[in-house]
């Protein structure tokens, strides 16, 4: 039985940032494993590759090489500003896109120029603690530090006021977490009530304890219009990175699930012969569990640590298809082998999702009259691939097409960022579109933002 691991993982194998940024392994040969298909994409077209264009100014590395993105046909990708570590993105009510970057502490304003130049950049905010979730409500700026949520009134391009509206998040420096915090960045949202939402990551991997911390991690927690003590919204939520409101005023949460978990079926995976209950399996590691795509609910629970959402139609079959449409949950053999822990046969099935390992960051909606020709509104998922899936899960931008108020199956509607020897060029964070009509995206790897159009 070839295995990568065996027993609990200990919190030094943990991820920094609100992503996985570790190296990648190489990739190896061998065919992916086939996806069901659901309902939700018919008539779009076949991607194709283009070659990524550079303005004045935009064009060094990696760009200064020719780079193609895989896009819909006719569409065009630029290289439409470079922002070294750029994360979450928003639009402010005087059309400059905001971009937020941790690792500097601040929040740019990039504002755009005329057609075919590169928009002018400045600092917004500055001096911030891992600045990251980025959100309007009328004229009202809500950024999430990792150790609070601030709101600023913002006007004519500046902002002042600023208002804790919900303060004593944990991130690495509160003092029981001894700077052992892997998921410290927090993302925003706001409800059409005003109703302040929060994710808050996990400390580890597999991390119980957070569950029984005050406040709790791995939640997505829920302050009142105009800040307050916030409460659990929603639980079992290892890293909620994506989180947006819907066309109906539902919230989402794009979720990074966990790594290295063990086979649980008595049975033989690897086909050595042997039952492979209990070993961490690079081959199941691969495609379990998937990540969720989730509409939340008060009091919607998502499992972690102790149940996983199940992409196997068969379950612990090598050679089941996947599907990540309504999967159900089950037991984490690490963490709940006899179900005492959580029953996860009563969980309801997650809404979507993806492939394991993807790392879904930056979540938006696109409202009516959506994306151009058969796309239509919808949710864009910013997919920053992983670290430890081999071959690995190449980034791209996804597209999940809303009919009937929910989302449909996975699509990908940005790809070509990973070669083929497993190496990227760029690891997409987020995609909002402008009211341009033009999707922009934010690249960490890169340090830019593209700007996507579709033929006029």
């Amino acid at each position: 039985m070839r295995t990568i691991a065996h027993g609990v993982m200990t919190t030094s194998l943990v991820l920094t940032m609100a992503a996985c940024t570790a190296q990648e392994p190489a990739a190896a040969p061998g065919p992916e494993r086939s996806t069901v298909s659901a309902s939700g994409a018919a008539g779009v077209p076949e991607l194709v590759a283009t070659g990524v264009r550079t303005l004045a100014g935009t064009d060094g590395a990696p760009f200064d090489e020719t780079r193609r993105m895989t896009v819909p046909p006719g569409w065009t990708a630029t290289v439409w500003a470079r922002v070294p570590s750029a994360r979450l993105l928003a639009w402010t009510p005087d059309r400059q896109l905001l971009v937020s970057r941790p690792k500097f502490g601040d929040v740019l304003a990039l504002t755009p120029g005329a057609d075919g130049t590169a928009p002018a950049q400045r600092a917004l905010l500055t001096g911030l603690n891992q600045p990251h979730g980025l959100a309007f409500a009328g004229d009202t700026l809500y950024v999430a530090e990792s150790d609070q949520v601030n709101a600023y009134t913002y006007r004519n391009g500046q902002v002042s006021g600023r208002k804790v509206v919900v303060g004593g998040l944990p991130d690495d420096k509160s003092p029981e977490l001894r700077g052992a915090y892997s998921h410290a960045l927090k993302s925003v949202a706001i409800g059409p009530d005003g109703s302040i939402y929060v994710s808050v990551g996990s400390t580890g991997n597999i991390s119980a304890e957070d569950r029984d911390a005050t406040p709790q991690r791995a939640t997505i927690l829920k302050a009142p219009a105009g800040g307050g003590t916030p409460t659990v919204f929603a639980r079992g939520v290892r890293n909620g990175t994506g989180l947006a409101v819907d066309p109906d005023g539902a919230v989402w949460t794009a979720v990074n699930h966990r790594d290295n978990i063990q086979y649980p079926h008595e049975r033989d995976y690897d086909g050595d012969g042997g039952k492979d209950n209990g070993d961490v399996l690079q081959s199941y590691v691969n495609d379990h569990p998937m990540e969720q795509l989730a509409r939340l609910t008060e009091g919607r629970e998502l499992g972690w640590p102790y149940c996983n959402s199940e992409p196997d139609v068969n379950p612990g079959d090598p050679d089941s298809p996947l599907s990540y449409t309504g999967r159900p949950f089950v037991r984490d053999l690490q963490t709940n082998e006899d179900g005492s822990k959580l029953d996860c046969a009563k969980l309801p099935p997650v809404e979507q999702g993806m492939g394991a390992h993807s790392a879904p960051l930056g979540l938006s909606f696109v409202s009516s009259p959506g994306l151009p020709g058969a796309y239509g509104p919808g949710a864009l998922v910013g997919v920053h691939g992983s670290w430890n899936r081999n071959p690995p899960r190449p980034p791209e931008v996804s597209f999940y097409a809303w009919r009937n108020g929910t989302l449909g199956p996975q699509q990908t509607l940005l790809g070509g960022f990973q070669d083929d020897d497993g190496s990227r060029w760029g690891r997409p964070v987020m995609a909002v579109q402008g009211r341009d009509g033009a999707l922009y995206v934010s690249d960490d790897h890169a340090g830019a933002v593209y700007r996507v159009t579709a033929p006029a």
